[in-house]
């Protein structure tokens, strides 16, 4: 099965305007192929990474970690350099629309890498992860239904990454992809106590403009200048909002690329809409690295 289209959460619903039918067609087509594996670039800092050069890279250690909204059991994923001598800033990662699966495991372990202690949130419940693009938009749509609990659900994860020991709680940053992309905005308006956020292609738009005087992180939005499921009506309302409430916000957009543009497993063809972008994928997790060492101590080397 190709993966993965990943759900926008644009002013129109496009999850069953337009998502659904090309999801469903794609399950059908790709049904005999086997799953492919995800492989992400190399953003270590080794001699191989251009996105960090001359950095080292660290030892990390990963492990699932479980945790609850209220009566509902959580298991979200943990990567941390080893043997930390001292609290580091944590990175809040808020997965695509497949859930807590191999892509945003691999986004924390390359945090981790860089010297954060990086957590995978939970969105949808232990145990839930969609196999097919049809479940993963019936998944996501429920909190494109209910911001109020994709909120809460966000919300759990900061608290369960700022419990954790080796973790400065004063020094935490979010990043997310498609889904999640959509969701570090929802953080942020949520009023959350990070110091910044980082939508990697996620959906633009101001479903409550007035949240936007909740906003106290600082905002960095990366995103594909071809996306054809964001809306030029989404991203103008999207920035009114921040301007609005005076956000410190940018946006970056790569030229030539579309939705997906971070994920290796969406394949190169841009002419569907989602692909796989070198460029515009070293250059992004660039930007986020400038924008971690503005918001952030630096971490020690």
């Amino acid at each position: 099965m190709n993966p993965l289209k990943c759900l926008l959460f644009t002013g129109s619903f496009v999850l069953a305007s337009m998502m659904v039918p090309n999801a469903v067609a794609q399950e059908k087509t790709d049904e005999k192929e086997p799953r492919r594996r995800i492989v992400l670039p190399n953003h270590d800092g080794d001699a191989n990474s251009p996105a960090t050069p001359g950095q080292p890279t660290r030892a990390v250690t990963t492990a699932a970690i479980e945790y609850a909204d209220g009566s509902t059991p959580l298991e979200g994923w943990l990567a941390a350099p080893k043997e930390l001598e001292k609290k580091v800033p944590g990175v809040l990662v808020i997965h695509d629309w497949t859930g807590v699966q191999a892509y945003s495991k691999g986004r924390a372990e390359q945090l981790a890498k860089l010297g954060y202690v990086a957590m995978v949130a939970d969105i949808y419940g232990k145990g839930v992860r969609p196999a097919d693009p049809k479940a993963s938009a019936a998944e996501a749509g429920k909190y494109k239904t209910d911001r109020a609990l994709f909120r809460q659900r966000l919300l759990a994860g900061l608290a369960e990454l700022k419990k954790q020991p080796n973790v400065d709680p004063d020094r935490i940053v979010a990043v997310g992809y498609c889904f999640g992309g959509t969701g570090v905005l929802e953080l942020a308006r949520a009023g959350a106590e990070v110091k910044g956020v980082v939508s990697f292609h996620g959906g633009l738009d101001s479903p409550t403009p007035a949240d936007g005087k909740n906003i106290k992180a600082k905002v960095l939005i990366l995103h594909g200048a071809d996306d054809p499921y964001v809306p030029a009506e989404g991203i103008a309302a999207l920035t009114a909002e921040l301007n609005g409430a005076k956000v410190d916000w940018q946006m970056v957009s790569y030229s030539g690329a579309v939705h997906s543009f971070t994920n290796p497993g969406a394949g190169t063809d841009a002419s569907k809409g989602n692909a796989y972008n070198e460029s515009a994928d070293k250059r992004s997790w660039t930007a986020m690295e400038s924008f971690f060492g503005e918001i952030l101590t630096p971490v020690a080397k």
